[in-house]
């Protein structure tokens, strides 16, 4: 991915008129510097997400004595190079939203799913040998939101954490300080020690090498720049950074500790255990969803997804639809004439809307494409670090919960896809390798939309309707019954409100 240029199907004005465009565009959001909305002076007070309070890690008191710092800093901003200063306005004031993005790539290049070998077996990705072909991860859409929603609530609560010492300590900001020295962003208030620049890129560096074992060496790098970049842009001097950066270091191993027993190592099951899940649904149904490739993959994608803990929903029972309407019945023969209807002829507008969902191998997945949009969206709304990191955090973690809750309904059901089924029909987009009921993109989408709704209503009927689109885009491309995307936005709706009850009580409204 370093610095190449991904076929990325994203245009600003689908989502605020809903039209779209297709065309090569960088992986990377134009960024122009902006003045905060609000620094957030008592976000040190508010909630994190795994700890009790901001004081579960402890940053010590800075020192008072800041020449030698000031004069190292000087001396860098007058030597920064114009390749320097690029990397600074690249970083921007907010490198939050940087890692996002980078995490969005990193996705989208390890969504291969596993090619079979010469004998027509399927080898899966070793976490231990992430070298070995199949490379390790292999980024489906669960994995994705998982990776999106660990850097993500532990961004949110290292900001958290950061933001109690920064006022704690209230250190000035640079120019303040020192009013002789040039920044590139408009200045703000903004105390500077512990950086949150640096807290969010250490936190960014340890859990993204952890879910991208082969990228080490680059996100090493891209963190080196970013801190780097916290000194030429005369935000933070190196102790501000240093404070940061072991900061970050601890909020990120609690949170990869957590990573360690969620349930991941198991997810991707045998065949026998396969197998096994596949029979009690069809002994309970009368069904059964079964993979369509040639050779036949043996284990679909990731049964047991549906396990792991998850972040706000109490019970993933408590979010499971209805069984799906019996094959044969007058509920199942409506959706299934819509499907034919649609496989024979398609709108402009319809094939645009499915193109644009495809989501298929290396791509972001359904997740990125509604991190994408909240990234505009901090930036439109001017949000300082901690503010982008909660958007992203109760994103994120919503997302991640629908896919667990979507992958239950999934394996519970092991509801067969339309080409299963209907004797000789074609989809018009590939079929993914997992049962059809609930829809992802739905419950992806309709988690994402609650939540985004709830934190800036103004949004909230462009965002549903948007969720809306990328359900119907399932239909469109012939993968899903019209039954199971309605169930997905009914799910996705259901885990939205577990994540939004968190996010009423977690004091930053």
């Amino acid at each position: 991915m370093r610095n190449s240029i991904y076929k990325v199907v994203f245009c600003i004005s689908i989502f605020f008129a809903f039209s779209s465009c297709e065309k090569d565009i960088p992986s990377y959001v134009q960024i122009d510097s902006y003045t905060f909305n609000s620094v957030d002076q008592t976000g040190g007070s508010w909630k994190p997400v795994l700890f009790s309070t901001p004081s579960d890690i402890q940053v010590a008191a800075p020192s008072t004595d800041l020449n030698a710092e000031l004069s190292q800093i000087q001396s860098i901003i007058k030597n920064a190079t114009s390749q320097d200063i690029n990397a600074a306005k690249y970083w921007s004031q907010n490198p939050i939203i940087r890692w996002n993005e980078i995490a969005r790539d990193l996705s989208a290049k390890y969504n291969l799913p596993p090619a079979p070998l010469a004998d027509g077996t399927y080898p899966q990705p070793n976490p231990a040998k992430p070298a070995d072909t199949p490379n390790f991860p292999f980024a489906h859409p669960p994995y994705a939101s998982r990776a999106f929603a660990y850097l993500s609530a532990a961004s949110f609560d290292g900001l958290i954490t950061a933001w109690h010492y920064k006022y704690l300590y209230n250190r000035k900001p640079l120019h303040v300080i020192d009013p002789t020295i040039t920044t590139l962003f408009p200045k703000n208030d903004l105390p500077s020690y512990p950086s949150d620049g640096a807290v969010v890129t250490s936190i960014a560096r340890d859990i993204l090498t952890a879910m991208f074992p082969l990228e080490k060496e680059y996100i090493l790098t891209k963190s080196i720049e970013a801190n780097k970049s916290l000194m030429v842009a005369g935000i933070n001097v190196q102790s501000d950074i240093d404070a940061g950066d072991k900061l970050g270091k601890d909020v990120a191993a609690k949170f990869l500790a957590r990573a360690g027993s969620d349930g991941l190592k198991k997810a991707q099951t045998t065949k026998a255990v396969s197998d096994s899940i596949k029979n009690v649904a069809q002994a309970k149904y009368g069904w059964a969803w079964f993979n369509m490739e040639a050779p036949v993959r043996p284990v679909g994608i990731a049964p047991l997804f549906g396990k792991l803990k998850t972040w706000a929903v109490d019970d993933v029972v408590n979010v499971r639809p209805a069984a799906p309407p019996v094959i044969g019945s007058d509920e199942f023969n409506e959706a299934a004439d819509e499907l034919k209807a649609f496989s024979k002829k398609l709108t402009v507008d319809q094939r645009r809307i499915a193109n644009f969902w495809g989501d298929g191998p290396s791509t972001y997945t359904p997740p990125g494409h509604w991190n994408r949009l909240a990234a505009d969206i901090a930036i439109s709304e001017r949000l300082n670090p901690l503010r982008t990191a909660r958007l992203f955090a109760y994103l994120n973690m919503a997302m991640q919960d629908a896919a667990i809750s979507c992958w239950d309904a999934k394996y519970h059901y092991y509801y067969p896809r339309p080409i299963n089924v209907m004797d000789g029909f074609k989809t018009n987009l590939g079929t993914p390798n997992f049962p059809g009921y609930t829809s992802g993109h739905s419950t992806f989408s309709a988690a994402a939309a609650g939540v985004i709704g709830h934190l800036f209503p103004n949004y909230k009927q462009k965002v549903d309707a948007f969720a809306k689109e990328a359900s119907d885009s399932r239909v469109y491309g012939c993968i899903h019954f019209r039954f199971d995307c309605t169930a997905g936005l009914e799910q996705g709706t259901k885990v939205a409100s577990y994540t939004i009850a968190k996010a009423k009580v977690d004091g930053a409204d």
